[in-house]
């Protein structure tokens, strides 16, 4: 039986950190079947090779639309739309013609 270094083993606050996402988020993947972690009493563990397969496989997309919600109450998400809509050279609606 090969050992896994603990180097390698995430608690639920590294494996937020490590993916820069809400822990909160991380679970919610977790009760989903989206991310493999293992429940160990209350706490949560989870792999760092599973955490990167879960990233190579993801719809990035998907990701960050499921992220959003951690903008929420950001003051300067406004400017940053305006900013990436303007980049862009288009306007965030269509206009009719």
């Amino acid at each position: 039986m090969s050992q896994i270094s603990t180097d390698r083993i995430f608690t639920l606050r590294e494996a937020a950190k490590y993916l820069k996402i809400p822990e909160d988020k991380i679970k919610q993947q977790v009760i989903q079947g989206k991310i493999q972690g293992q429940r160990i009493d209350d706490e949560w563990r989870f792999l760092k090779t599973a955490i990167d397969d879960w990233l190579s496989n993801c719809d990035h997309r998907t990701l960050l639309i499921g992220q959003s919600g951690a903008f929420s109450g950001d003051d300067s998400l406004e400017k940053l739309r305006l900013m990436i809509y303007s980049e862009r050279g288009r306007p965030e609606k269509e206009t009719d013609s």
